[in-house]
């Protein structure tokens, strides 16, 4: 009586898919292993901070001295370790981040779309900006202007009650600042004829002359940056690695590099792959002619 063989399992795709030699099956192979590693990462992160995204790139000067651009910043939600601090309330509780008082803030101005991974010439939207919160208004206030006339050079101790008149800063007690007569260690704090429709914060970047509320956004014409809800903030700053930001600046060209590479040791191991089955079957051959010759001279 004859024994029936059972068939062999045919493998499924996902067996096929790991185990396939073919190159391109390879490549895609590793790269969903990377893609796999970096979503891992990305959940990590956003479990850890709160909110998303997790980590930024100082892109301009606007922070100096105390951040400066290549600097890769980690964010948390703007609750998290402990609550937000402008300027204003940070002086009061002796609260320092970044060498001056209060957070500093990842926000969207006036809500403005940003996109979830920004890739040039595909994507639209505004960069978040990175900016210290200065203080807290209410709804129906005036916006007020912080001025540092020595920004990026010292940090303000005080902000003087001022106007502008004829291009010159005037105290209230009519006293005209000027390069002669100004103090490090005092800024400016100019009351704007604009009235918030909301509450919200006022930000400045420490090496800017002036604050952002009041001013103009770029890259919407004639749209005045209003003080920042905070349904608009993206997180605060928790802590800053140097240069490492210079990877996502530049993730066009490191992308291309890296597939490049990878394609590269890709033919590089199939090639030492095919030379050693090669040099196998040549070694075979030889040892094949040896006994034939051998059993022929005997």
């Amino acid at each position: 009586m004859s024994q029936v063989q059972p068939e062999e399992n045919n493998p499924g795709l996902w067996e096929k898919f790991k185990t396939s030699e073919n190159p391109w099956i390879s490549l895609a192979r590793e790269l969903a292993w990377v893609a796999a590693v970096v979503g891992g990462i990305a959940l990590a992160l956003f479990l850890i901070s709160g909110t998303w995204p997790a980590i930024v790139t100082i892109e301009s000067e606007s922070m100096v001295p105390h951040m400066q651009v290549g600097d890769l910043v980690f964010v948390v939600s703007a609750d998290r370790f402990g609550d937000l601090q402008s300027w204003t309330s940070g002086k009061e509780q002796g609260y320092l981040k970044y060498g001056d008082y209060g957070d500093i803030l990842i926000y969207r101005p006036n809500d403005a779309p940003n996109p979830p991974v920004y890739i040039p010439f595909l994507t639209t939207g505004v960069h978040p900006i990175i900016h210290r919160a200065m203080d807290r208004i209410d709804s129906g206030e005036y916006i007020p202007r912080y001025y540092n006339l020595y920004r990026g050079q010292a940090t303000p101790v005080r902000y003087l009650a001022a106007t502008i008149e004829n291009n010159s800063l005037i105290l209230e007690d009519g006293t005209i600042v000027t390069p002669q007569n100004a103090d490090p260690e005092n800024g400016y704090l100019i009351r704007t004829n604009v009235r918030t429709p909301h509450s919200g914060y006022i930000t400045k970047g420490d090496n800017n002359l002036v604050s952002d509320q009041g001013g103009y956004l770029s890259s919407v014409q004639g749209e005045i940056i209003m003080p920042v809800k905070d349904e608009w903030i993206v997180g605060k700053a928790l802590f800053s690695v140097p240069l490492l930001g210079y990877l996502p600046l530049n993730i066009v060209p490191v992308a291309i590099i890296l597939i490049s590479l990878m394609l590269i040791w890709e033919y590089y191991a199939r090639k030492k792959e095919e030379n050693i089955e090669e040099g196998e079957k040549v070694g075979e051959m030889e040892d094949g002619e040896e006994r034939v010759n051998g059993e022929k001279y005997e």
